[in-house]
């Protein structure tokens, strides 16, 4: 299971990063802010659900 794992990490992206460049496209149509989200990853993602309406926030 451990060498899955490995490999997934090697792969570049994970699912945090995957999540927030898709959130942040669909939000700025930016490349340079999907980057930057991509590299905050789940920050990004949690950032975004607690500050948006109807999000974890409310």
């Amino acid at each position: 299971m451990s060498e899955v794992r490995g490999h997934a990490a090697r792969a570049g992206i994970g699912l945090g990063s995957a999540i927030a460049v898709a959130v942040s496209w669909s939000l700025h149509k930016s490349l340079v802010w999907a980057i930057i989200h991509g590299f905050l990853g789940w920050f990004y993602v949690i950032y975004y659900a607690l500050t948006r309406p109807g999000g974890i926030g409310g």
